[in-house]
């Protein structure tokens, strides 16, 4: 019956019975989601039931029906929260960008993230730079490894690519990594100045997030992938494809 529905157990038997207001909703968030292949979040969504059924639904709800459902995309429910490291709240920087993404210079503000590259039961990860002023890759590195390593790497080769960096405001999440005093202590020393999204506000970095998702849409999803290594070494094609061949449309 589960299976049937695209339920959990434990979503069944609490609502076994029981009159649920959001049930309609839930099943056309459903139906949304399956048809575009299991990979969009509660925005997209709020876009698809828009479109394909002309249903305006604020984004908040859409994501409170699909948290209570556990309707997530594959690649978030194989995600592991990583206890193992703490943030530095001291460390922690304000928000200096506050949205506005559109840059007039390069090597003015720049933004990081990373992301998993997943495989089946393997994943990778990928750590990013990227310019605001052409979105171009500034840095790159893949890592198995989701430590302390991968991000002060991409940081020292966005270093050694870009000079006349002074001033520079580098964007980021409040992720551990980036609230650690290496990283602070090698922006200092450029002369960066840090920037961090505000908690529970992925928006405040979209230009990394929306990157990362054009990345993965354009090379696992475009090919017939067989093995972790084979997906690590499109994704390697693709940053050098992204950043010297792409087409890109006038901002």
């Amino acid at each position: 019956m589960c299976d049937v529905l695209g339920i959990s157990p434990k979503t069944y038997y609490k609502y076994r019975g029981v009159k649920d207001s959001d049930y309609k909703v839930y099943k056309l968030i459903k139906h949304v989601f399956d048809i575009n292949k299991k990979v969009y979040g509660y925005r997209r969504i709020g876009e698809g039931l828009l479109k394909t059924f002309g249903l305006v639904i604020n984004h908040k709800k859409v994501a409170r029906i699909m948290n209570k459902y556990g309707v997530k995309p594959e690649y978030i429910k194989q995600i592991r929260p990583n206890y193992g490291h703490a943030r530095i709240d001291e460390n922690v920087a304000e928000n200096k960008i506050n949205r506005v993404f559109t840059v007039d210079l390069p090597n003015k503000v720049w933004s990081t993230d990373i992301t998993y590259l997943i495989f089946g039961s393997q994943r990778a990860y990928l750590s990013t730079i990227i310019d605001l002023y052409d979105r171009k890759v500034v840095s790159s590195v893949i890592s198995h490894r989701n430590d302390m390593a991968i991000v002060i790497n991409t940081l020292n080769q966005a270093l050694e690519n870009r000079k006349n960096v002074y001033g520079l405001i580098l964007h980021s999440d409040q992720g551990y990594q980036y609230t650690s005093y290496a990283y602070k202590a090698i922006c200092e020393a450029n002369g960066i100045t840090i920037s961090m999204s505000r908690k529970g506000n992925p928006v405040d970095n979209s230009p990394i997030e929306s990157f990362h998702s054009i990345l993965k849409k354009e090379t696992i999803y475009n090919n017939d992938v067989t093995s972790l290594e084979q997906y690590i070494g499109i994704v390697k094609d693709w940053l050098r494809f992204y950043n010297h061949d792409r087409i890109r449309l006038s901002k």
